[in-house]
Protein backbone atom coordinates (compact mmCIF):
# COMPACT_ATOMS: atom_id res chain seq x y z
CA UNK A 1 0.00 0.00 0.00
CA UNK A 2 1.30 3.75 -1.01
CA UNK A 3 1.29 6.28 1.43
CA UNK A 4 1.08 10.01 1.82
CA UNK A 5 4.66 11.36 1.01
CA UNK A 6 4.54 14.05 3.20
CA UNK A 7 3.44 12.23 6.41
CA UNK A 8 6.43 11.72 8.79
CA UNK A 9 7.39 7.97 9.10
CA UNK A 10 7.42 7.82 12.73
CA UNK A 11 3.86 7.64 13.24
CA UNK A 12 0.78 10.54 13.09
CA UNK A 13 -1.56 9.83 10.25
CA UNK A 14 0.67 7.06 8.32
CA UNK A 15 1.27 5.03 11.06
CA UNK A 16 -1.51 2.44 11.86
CA UNK A 17 -3.57 2.57 14.97
CA UNK A 18 -3.07 0.40 18.63
CA UNK A 19 -6.35 -0.95 18.02
CA UNK A 20 -5.59 -1.80 14.05
CA UNK A 21 -2.04 -2.66 14.57
CA UNK A 22 -3.50 -6.32 15.48
CA UNK A 23 -5.25 -7.30 12.43
CA UNK A 24 -2.51 -5.63 10.07
CA UNK A 25 -0.19 -8.40 11.59
CA UNK A 26 -2.52 -10.97 10.92
CA UNK A 27 -3.07 -9.67 7.38
CA UNK A 28 1.14 -9.86 7.45
CA UNK A 29 1.18 -13.30 8.85
CA UNK A 30 -1.32 -14.64 6.47
CA UNK A 31 0.40 -13.41 3.22
CA UNK A 32 4.13 -14.12 4.25
CA UNK A 33 2.67 -17.80 4.91
CA UNK A 34 4.12 -18.31 1.20
CA UNK A 35 7.51 -17.99 2.98
CA UNK A 36 6.67 -20.88 5.57
CA UNK A 37 6.10 -22.74 3.08
CA UNK A 38 9.67 -21.87 1.19
CA UNK A 39 11.37 -22.41 4.01
CA UNK A 40 9.53 -25.94 4.65
CA UNK A 41 10.20 -27.28 1.58
CA UNK A 42 13.73 -26.10 0.98
CA UNK A 43 14.41 -27.77 4.42
CA UNK A 44 12.08 -31.11 4.18
CA UNK A 45 14.36 -32.23 1.43
CA UNK A 46 17.32 -32.38 3.88
CA UNK A 47 15.32 -35.05 6.08
CA UNK A 48 14.95 -37.65 2.71
CA UNK A 49 18.08 -37.32 0.92
CA UNK A 50 19.70 -40.51 1.75
CA UNK A 51 16.17 -42.14 1.31
CA UNK A 52 16.06 -40.71 -1.98
CA UNK A 53 19.43 -41.75 -3.06
CA UNK A 54 18.98 -45.32 -2.05
CA UNK A 55 15.23 -45.20 -3.72
CA UNK A 56 16.26 -44.47 -7.00
CA UNK A 57 19.80 -45.40 -6.69
CA UNK A 58 21.49 -42.31 -7.63
CA UNK A 59 24.17 -40.75 -7.61
CA UNK A 60 25.61 -36.99 -5.80
CA UNK A 61 25.92 -35.00 -9.16
CA UNK A 62 21.76 -36.42 -10.01
CA UNK A 63 20.69 -36.38 -6.31
CA UNK A 64 21.72 -32.54 -6.56
CA UNK A 65 19.65 -31.98 -9.95
CA UNK A 66 16.61 -32.89 -8.18
CA UNK A 67 16.95 -31.06 -4.71
CA UNK A 68 17.92 -28.46 -7.04
CA UNK A 69 15.11 -28.66 -9.26
CA UNK A 70 12.71 -26.71 -6.82
CA UNK A 71 14.72 -23.91 -7.81
CA UNK A 72 14.45 -23.67 -11.49
CA UNK A 73 10.38 -23.63 -11.02
CA UNK A 74 11.15 -20.74 -8.34
CA UNK A 75 12.77 -18.69 -10.92
CA UNK A 76 9.82 -18.99 -13.25
CA UNK A 77 7.88 -18.21 -11.11
CA UNK A 78 9.06 -15.53 -9.72
CA UNK A 79 9.80 -13.93 -13.22
CA UNK A 80 6.10 -14.30 -14.13
CA UNK A 81 4.35 -13.52 -10.47
CA UNK A 82 4.54 -9.75 -10.96
CA UNK A 83 2.86 -9.41 -14.21
CA UNK A 84 0.07 -12.30 -13.76
CA UNK A 85 -0.61 -10.39 -9.66
CA UNK A 86 -0.68 -6.98 -11.94
CA UNK A 87 -3.78 -8.79 -14.18
CA UNK A 88 -6.47 -10.77 -11.37
CA UNK A 89 -4.75 -9.25 -8.23
CA UNK A 90 -2.27 -10.10 -5.10
CA UNK A 91 -4.69 -12.65 -3.76
CA UNK A 92 -5.56 -14.69 -6.42
CA UNK A 93 -2.17 -14.68 -7.46
CA UNK A 94 -1.48 -16.25 -3.43
CA UNK A 95 -4.42 -18.81 -3.91
CA UNK A 96 -3.22 -20.08 -7.67
CA UNK A 97 0.43 -20.49 -5.23
CA UNK A 98 -1.44 -22.48 -2.76
CA UNK A 99 -2.90 -24.65 -5.35
CA UNK A 100 0.63 -25.41 -6.67
CA UNK A 101 2.43 -25.97 -3.31
CA UNK A 102 -0.49 -28.66 -2.55
CA UNK A 103 -0.08 -31.02 -5.91
CA UNK A 104 3.63 -30.48 -4.95
CA UNK A 105 3.14 -32.16 -2.09
CA UNK A 106 1.15 -34.93 -2.39
CA UNK A 107 2.84 -35.89 -6.21
CA UNK A 108 6.28 -35.57 -4.14
CA UNK A 109 5.19 -37.50 -1.65
CA UNK A 110 4.18 -40.40 -4.45
CA UNK A 111 6.18 -40.62 -7.36
CA UNK A 112 7.09 -43.35 -9.44
CA UNK A 113 10.24 -42.44 -10.53
CA UNK A 114 13.23 -39.72 -10.30
CA UNK A 115 12.23 -37.73 -13.37
CA UNK A 116 8.84 -37.73 -11.82
CA UNK A 117 9.77 -36.71 -8.21
CA UNK A 118 12.29 -33.85 -9.76
CA UNK A 119 8.96 -32.32 -12.00
CA UNK A 120 6.79 -32.11 -8.55
CA UNK A 121 9.33 -30.26 -6.78
CA UNK A 122 9.79 -27.71 -9.93
CA UNK A 123 5.47 -27.53 -9.78
CA UNK A 124 6.11 -26.68 -6.00
CA UNK A 125 9.28 -24.46 -6.67
CA UNK A 126 6.70 -22.49 -9.48
CA UNK A 127 4.53 -21.85 -6.68
CA UNK A 128 7.44 -20.71 -4.20
CA UNK A 129 8.50 -18.30 -6.42
CA UNK A 130 4.67 -16.80 -7.08
CA UNK A 131 4.84 -16.21 -3.27
CA UNK A 132 8.57 -14.83 -2.75
CA UNK A 133 7.41 -12.29 -5.26
CA UNK A 134 3.81 -11.39 -4.10
CA UNK A 135 4.65 -11.79 -0.32
CA UNK A 136 6.75 -8.98 -0.13
CA UNK A 137 4.95 -6.71 -2.41
CA UNK A 138 1.62 -7.19 -0.70
CA UNK A 139 3.02 -6.60 2.76
CA UNK A 140 4.44 -3.31 1.36
CA UNK A 141 1.12 -2.04 -0.16
CA UNK A 142 -0.55 -2.77 3.08
CA UNK A 143 1.78 -1.96 5.62
CA UNK A 144 1.84 2.19 6.93
CA UNK A 145 5.18 3.53 7.12
CA UNK A 146 6.23 3.34 10.03
CA UNK A 147 5.58 -0.15 10.54
CA UNK A 148 6.68 -1.33 6.99
CA UNK A 149 10.21 -2.39 7.79
CA UNK A 150 9.28 -4.35 10.50
CA UNK A 151 6.21 -5.64 8.93
CA UNK A 152 7.89 -6.86 6.24
CA UNK A 153 10.47 -8.56 7.92
CA UNK A 154 7.88 -11.13 8.37
CA UNK A 155 8.82 -12.85 4.77
CA UNK A 156 12.21 -13.68 6.05
CA UNK A 157 10.66 -14.85 9.82
CA UNK A 158 7.98 -17.32 8.22
CA UNK A 159 10.78 -18.92 6.08
CA UNK A 160 12.91 -19.45 9.19
CA UNK A 161 9.82 -20.66 11.28
CA UNK A 162 9.22 -22.92 8.05
CA UNK A 163 12.74 -24.23 7.54
CA UNK A 164 12.66 -25.23 12.04
CA UNK A 165 9.23 -27.12 11.68
CA UNK A 166 10.18 -28.79 8.94
CA UNK A 167 12.73 -29.96 10.70
CA UNK A 168 10.82 -31.28 13.73
CA UNK A 169 8.15 -32.92 11.40
CA UNK A 170 11.05 -34.56 9.83
CA UNK A 171 12.31 -35.96 13.14
CA UNK A 172 8.93 -36.95 14.35
CA UNK A 173 7.83 -39.05 11.39
CA UNK A 174 11.78 -40.29 11.73
CA UNK A 175 11.15 -41.38 15.44
CA UNK A 176 8.17 -43.47 14.06
CA UNK A 177 9.86 -44.90 11.68
CA UNK A 178 12.65 -46.09 14.18
CA UNK A 179 15.37 -43.82 12.67
CA UNK A 180 15.20 -45.34 9.23
CA UNK A 181 14.12 -43.06 6.30
CA UNK A 182 12.70 -45.77 4.08
CA UNK A 183 11.17 -47.29 7.77
CA UNK A 184 7.57 -47.57 6.56
CA UNK A 185 4.74 -46.06 8.19
CA UNK A 186 1.01 -46.90 7.22
CA UNK A 187 2.02 -47.84 3.70
CA UNK A 188 4.57 -45.28 2.43
CA UNK A 189 8.05 -45.02 3.32
CA UNK A 190 9.22 -42.21 5.87
CA UNK A 191 10.52 -39.71 3.53
CA UNK A 192 7.26 -40.09 1.83
CA UNK A 193 5.29 -38.28 4.73
CA UNK A 194 8.36 -36.00 5.22
CA UNK A 195 7.37 -34.92 1.70
CA UNK A 196 3.74 -35.17 1.60
CA UNK A 197 2.94 -33.38 5.14
CA UNK A 198 3.58 -30.38 3.14
CA UNK A 199 -0.37 -30.12 2.10
CA UNK A 200 -0.74 -29.17 5.78
CA UNK A 201 0.31 -25.47 5.33
CA UNK A 202 -0.33 -25.50 1.57
CA UNK A 203 -3.84 -25.82 2.41
CA UNK A 204 -3.76 -23.40 4.79
CA UNK A 205 -2.37 -20.68 3.01
CA UNK A 206 -5.15 -21.45 0.38
CA UNK A 207 -7.74 -20.63 2.95
CA UNK A 208 -5.62 -17.56 4.63
CA UNK A 209 -5.92 -16.09 1.41
CA UNK A 210 -9.68 -15.92 1.73
CA UNK A 211 -10.04 -13.81 4.55
CA UNK A 212 -7.50 -11.45 4.25
CA UNK A 213 -8.19 -8.50 1.85
CA UNK A 214 -7.16 -7.63 -1.61
CA UNK A 215 -4.72 -4.90 -1.91
CA UNK A 216 -5.79 -1.21 -1.79
CA UNK A 217 -3.15 -0.13 -4.82
CA UNK A 218 -4.87 -3.40 -6.92
CA UNK A 219 -8.24 -2.01 -6.04
CA UNK A 220 -7.53 1.10 -6.96
CA UNK A 221 -6.34 -0.05 -9.74
CA UNK A 222 -9.87 -2.07 -11.36
CA UNK A 223 -12.16 0.93 -9.92
CA UNK A 224 -12.91 -0.55 -6.77
CA UNK A 225 -12.39 2.54 -5.20
CA UNK A 226 -15.25 1.99 -2.23
CA UNK A 227 -13.47 -1.41 -1.58
CA UNK A 228 -10.21 0.37 -1.42
CA UNK A 229 -11.32 2.29 1.32
CA UNK A 230 -12.78 -0.21 3.59
CA UNK A 231 -9.76 -1.95 3.39
CA UNK A 232 -7.43 1.53 3.89
CA UNK A 233 -10.04 1.67 7.05
CA UNK A 234 -8.70 -1.40 8.42
CA UNK A 235 -4.99 -1.23 7.99
CA UNK A 236 -4.72 2.39 9.20
CA UNK A 237 -7.72 2.99 11.20
CA UNK A 238 -11.00 4.93 10.73
CA UNK A 239 -10.06 8.39 11.24
CA UNK A 240 -7.91 8.30 8.24
CA UNK A 241 -8.99 10.31 5.38
CA UNK A 242 -9.70 7.60 3.20
CA UNK A 243 -11.15 9.76 0.25
CA UNK A 244 -7.45 11.45 -0.13
CA UNK A 245 -5.63 8.61 0.38
CA UNK A 246 -7.56 6.89 -2.60
CA UNK A 247 -6.70 9.69 -4.59
CA UNK A 248 -3.21 9.78 -3.94
CA UNK A 249 -2.91 5.75 -5.03
CA UNK A 250 -4.87 6.98 -8.05
CA UNK A 251 -2.36 9.84 -9.02
CA UNK A 252 0.46 8.10 -8.24
CA UNK A 253 -0.43 5.04 -10.24
CA UNK A 254 -1.49 7.32 -13.29
CA UNK A 255 1.90 8.81 -13.42
CA UNK A 256 3.06 5.16 -14.01
CA UNK A 257 1.93 2.37 -16.34
CA UNK A 258 1.97 -1.50 -15.80
CA UNK A 259 5.53 -2.61 -15.61
CA UNK A 260 6.98 -4.59 -18.29
CA UNK A 261 10.41 -6.01 -18.97
CA UNK A 262 11.08 -3.75 -21.50
CA UNK A 263 10.57 -0.95 -18.56
CA UNK A 264 13.41 -2.24 -17.20
CA UNK A 265 16.16 -1.56 -19.73
CA UNK A 266 18.08 1.63 -19.76
CA UNK A 267 21.66 2.92 -19.46
CA UNK A 268 24.84 1.22 -20.89
CA UNK A 269 24.44 -2.18 -19.04
CA UNK A 270 21.35 -3.24 -20.48
CA UNK A 271 19.16 -2.80 -17.03
CA UNK A 272 18.61 0.52 -14.90
CA UNK A 273 21.51 1.14 -12.34
CA UNK A 274 18.20 0.35 -9.81
CA UNK A 275 17.18 -3.11 -11.08
CA UNK A 276 21.09 -4.15 -11.24
CA UNK A 277 20.96 -3.10 -7.37
CA UNK A 278 17.89 -5.26 -6.70
CA UNK A 279 19.55 -7.92 -8.92
CA UNK A 280 23.13 -7.76 -6.91
CA UNK A 281 21.28 -7.30 -3.41
CA UNK A 282 19.35 -11.01 -4.31
CA UNK A 283 22.35 -12.76 -5.72
CA UNK A 284 24.61 -11.47 -3.07
CA UNK A 285 21.73 -13.04 -0.58
CA UNK A 286 22.90 -16.32 -2.11
CA UNK A 287 26.52 -16.16 -3.11
CA UNK A 288 27.59 -16.49 0.59
CA UNK A 289 26.27 -20.05 0.95
CA UNK A 290 23.25 -19.96 3.11
CA UNK A 291 21.47 -22.56 1.58
CA UNK A 292 24.25 -25.05 1.73
CA UNK A 293 23.95 -25.21 5.95
CA UNK A 294 19.64 -26.19 5.29
CA UNK A 295 20.16 -28.15 2.41
CA UNK A 296 22.78 -30.16 3.16
CA UNK A 297 23.00 -29.49 7.15
CA UNK A 298 23.06 -33.34 8.05
CA UNK A 299 26.04 -33.83 6.19
CA UNK A 300 28.14 -31.16 7.71
CA UNK A 301 27.17 -32.30 11.17
CA UNK A 302 28.37 -35.18 10.12
CA UNK A 303 31.77 -34.23 9.18
CA UNK A 304 32.55 -33.46 12.82
CA UNK A 305 31.70 -35.82 14.31
CA UNK A 306 28.17 -36.04 15.24
CA UNK A 307 26.15 -39.25 15.12
CA UNK A 308 23.96 -39.26 11.84
CA UNK A 309 20.80 -39.92 13.96
CA UNK A 310 21.51 -37.04 16.07
CA UNK A 311 21.93 -34.63 12.99
CA UNK A 312 18.71 -34.02 12.65
CA UNK A 313 18.68 -32.42 16.41
CA UNK A 314 21.61 -30.46 15.25
CA UNK A 315 20.23 -28.90 11.94
CA UNK A 316 17.46 -27.94 14.05
CA UNK A 317 19.51 -25.91 16.78
CA UNK A 318 20.46 -23.96 13.58
CA UNK A 319 17.54 -23.51 12.69
CA UNK A 320 16.68 -21.88 16.45
CA UNK A 321 19.90 -19.52 15.76
CA UNK A 322 18.00 -18.71 12.72
CA UNK A 323 14.97 -17.52 13.94
CA UNK A 324 17.45 -15.68 17.13
CA UNK A 325 18.76 -13.88 14.47
CA UNK A 326 15.43 -12.93 12.49
CA UNK A 327 13.78 -11.93 15.32
CA UNK A 328 17.09 -9.47 16.19
CA UNK A 329 16.63 -8.05 12.41
CA UNK A 330 12.76 -7.74 12.79
CA UNK A 331 13.90 -5.22 16.38
CA UNK A 332 15.92 -3.14 14.64
CA UNK A 333 15.16 -3.02 11.16
CA UNK A 334 13.33 0.43 11.70
CA UNK A 335 15.16 1.53 14.50
CA UNK A 336 19.17 1.78 12.74
CA UNK A 337 18.22 1.15 8.96
CA UNK A 338 18.47 -1.35 6.27
CA UNK A 339 21.96 -0.08 5.17
CA UNK A 340 23.53 -0.62 8.73
CA UNK A 341 21.97 -3.76 9.43
CA UNK A 342 23.42 -5.25 6.31
CA UNK A 343 26.93 -3.82 7.09
CA UNK A 344 27.00 -5.68 10.43
CA UNK A 345 25.81 -9.14 8.71
CA UNK A 346 28.54 -8.90 6.20
CA UNK A 347 31.26 -8.58 8.50
CA UNK A 348 30.04 -10.75 10.46
CA UNK A 349 29.78 -13.42 7.61
CA UNK A 350 32.92 -13.00 6.45
CA UNK A 351 34.70 -13.36 9.45
CA UNK A 352 32.78 -16.71 10.43
CA UNK A 353 33.26 -18.09 6.85
CA UNK A 354 36.35 -17.64 6.74
CA UNK A 355 36.68 -19.59 10.19
CA UNK A 356 35.04 -22.25 8.42
CA UNK A 357 37.20 -22.57 5.40
CA UNK A 358 40.24 -22.63 8.12
CA UNK A 359 38.42 -25.22 10.52
CA UNK A 360 37.95 -27.64 6.92
CA UNK A 361 41.26 -27.26 5.83
CA UNK A 362 42.24 -29.79 8.13
CA UNK A 363 39.66 -32.76 7.07
CA UNK A 364 40.74 -35.93 6.48
CA UNK A 365 38.67 -39.00 4.45
CA UNK A 366 36.66 -38.13 1.17
CA UNK A 367 32.72 -37.93 0.59
CA UNK A 368 29.97 -38.51 3.14
CA UNK A 369 33.45 -39.80 5.08
CA UNK A 370 35.10 -37.32 6.31
CA UNK A 371 36.10 -36.22 9.74
CA UNK A 372 38.27 -32.90 11.56
CA UNK A 373 40.07 -32.73 14.52
CA UNK A 374 38.56 -31.94 17.80
CA UNK A 375 40.06 -28.56 17.81
CA UNK A 376 38.70 -27.77 14.32
CA UNK A 377 35.38 -29.67 14.37
CA UNK A 378 34.31 -27.39 17.63
CA UNK A 379 35.13 -24.02 15.41
CA UNK A 380 33.46 -25.54 12.77
CA UNK A 381 30.36 -26.13 14.16
CA UNK A 382 30.41 -22.53 16.15
CA UNK A 383 31.50 -20.70 12.68
CA UNK A 384 28.31 -22.51 11.30
CA UNK A 385 26.24 -21.17 13.66
CA UNK A 386 27.69 -17.45 13.74
CA UNK A 387 27.19 -17.30 10.21
CA UNK A 388 23.45 -18.42 10.15
CA UNK A 389 23.03 -15.76 13.31
CA UNK A 390 24.83 -13.04 11.08
CA UNK A 391 22.83 -13.81 8.12
CA UNK A 392 19.42 -14.09 9.72
CA UNK A 393 19.99 -11.09 11.82
CA UNK A 394 20.84 -8.85 8.23
CA UNK A 395 20.79 -10.34 4.61
CA UNK A 396 18.03 -12.89 5.39
CA UNK A 397 15.64 -9.57 6.31
CA UNK A 398 17.14 -6.80 4.96
CA UNK A 399 17.11 -8.06 1.30
CA UNK A 400 13.59 -8.89 1.27
CA UNK A 401 12.70 -5.44 2.68
CA UNK A 402 14.53 -3.41 0.31
CA UNK A 403 13.19 -5.60 -2.80
CA UNK A 404 9.68 -4.55 -1.68
CA UNK A 405 10.47 -0.69 -0.78
CA UNK A 406 13.27 0.24 -3.45
CA UNK A 407 12.00 0.03 -6.96
CA UNK A 408 9.79 3.09 -8.24
CA UNK A 409 5.93 2.54 -8.64
CA UNK A 410 6.68 2.67 -12.01
CA UNK A 411 8.38 -1.15 -12.43
CA UNK A 412 7.92 -1.88 -9.23
CA UNK A 413 6.10 -5.14 -9.99
CA UNK A 414 8.63 -6.48 -13.06
CA UNK A 415 11.95 -5.55 -10.91
CA UNK A 416 10.68 -7.16 -7.87
CA UNK A 417 10.04 -10.50 -10.52
CA UNK A 418 13.90 -9.86 -11.94
CA UNK A 419 15.53 -9.63 -8.84
CA UNK A 420 13.37 -12.59 -7.25
CA UNK A 421 14.10 -14.65 -10.35
CA UNK A 422 17.73 -13.78 -9.96
CA UNK A 423 18.09 -15.29 -6.39
CA UNK A 424 16.12 -18.40 -7.56
CA UNK A 425 19.28 -19.04 -10.15
CA UNK A 426 22.03 -18.02 -7.66
CA UNK A 427 20.70 -20.46 -4.90
CA UNK A 428 20.02 -22.94 -8.10
CA UNK A 429 23.86 -22.82 -8.76
CA UNK A 430 25.11 -22.80 -4.99
CA UNK A 431 22.66 -25.63 -4.52
CA UNK A 432 24.17 -27.75 -7.66
CA UNK A 433 27.60 -26.80 -7.10
CA UNK A 434 28.35 -27.52 -3.77
CA UNK A 435 28.75 -31.40 -3.85
CA UNK A 436 31.29 -31.14 -6.41
CA UNK A 437 32.89 -28.39 -4.84
CA UNK A 438 32.87 -29.81 -1.01
CA UNK A 439 34.55 -33.20 -2.97
CA UNK A 440 37.34 -31.56 -4.74
CA UNK A 441 37.72 -28.98 -1.43
CA UNK A 442 35.25 -28.13 0.69
CA UNK A 443 37.62 -25.12 3.02
CA UNK A 444 37.66 -24.10 -0.97
CA UNK A 445 34.26 -24.02 -0.99
CA UNK A 446 33.50 -21.91 2.18
CA UNK A 447 36.59 -19.33 1.21
CA UNK A 448 35.11 -18.87 -1.88
CA UNK A 449 31.52 -18.16 -0.03
CA UNK A 450 33.81 -15.73 2.10
CA UNK A 451 35.08 -13.72 -1.12
CA UNK A 452 31.18 -13.20 -1.84
CA UNK A 453 30.61 -11.88 1.72
CA UNK A 454 33.45 -9.76 1.87
CA UNK A 455 32.74 -7.92 -2.04
CA UNK A 456 28.94 -7.56 -0.63
CA UNK A 457 30.96 -4.79 1.73
CA UNK A 458 31.40 -2.35 -1.05
CA UNK A 459 28.50 -3.23 -2.72
CA UNK A 460 26.19 -2.06 0.09
CA UNK A 461 27.79 1.05 0.61
CA UNK A 462 28.38 2.42 -3.01
CA UNK A 463 25.19 0.99 -4.36
CA UNK A 464 22.40 0.19 -1.90
CA UNK A 465 20.19 3.17 -0.76
CA UNK A 466 18.53 3.55 2.27
CA UNK A 467 14.50 3.16 2.18
CA UNK A 468 14.40 3.35 6.06
CA UNK A 469 11.12 5.73 6.88
CA UNK A 470 9.92 6.87 3.49
CA UNK A 471 7.02 6.43 1.76
CA UNK A 472 6.26 4.04 -1.22
CA UNK A 473 6.23 7.18 -3.79
CA UNK A 474 9.36 8.67 -2.50
CA UNK A 475 11.18 5.49 -4.77
CA UNK A 476 12.09 7.30 -7.64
Amino acid sequence: MTSTANAPASGGGSAAQPDHLGHVIFITAAAAMGGFLFGYDSSVINGAVVAIRERFDVGSAALAQVIAAALIGCAFGAATAGRIADRIGRIRCMQIAAALFTASAIGSALPFALWDLAMWRVVGGFGIGMASVIGPAYIAEVSPPAYRGRLASFQQAAIVIGIAVSQLVNWGILNLADGDQRGEIGGLEAWQWMLGVMVVPAVLYGLLSFVIPESPRFLVSVGRTDKAKEVLREVEGSGIDADARVREIDRSMRSEHKSTFKDLLGGRFGFLPIVWIGIGLSVFQQLVGINVIFYYSSSLWQSVGIDPSASFLYSFETSVVNIVGTVIAMIFVDRIGRKPLALIGSVGMALSLGAAAWAFSFKTGTGDNISLPDTQGVVALVAANLFVLFFALSWGVVVWVLLGEMFPGRIRAAALGVAAAAQWIANWVITVSFPSLSDWNLSGAYMIYTFFALLSIPFILKWVPETKGKALEEMG
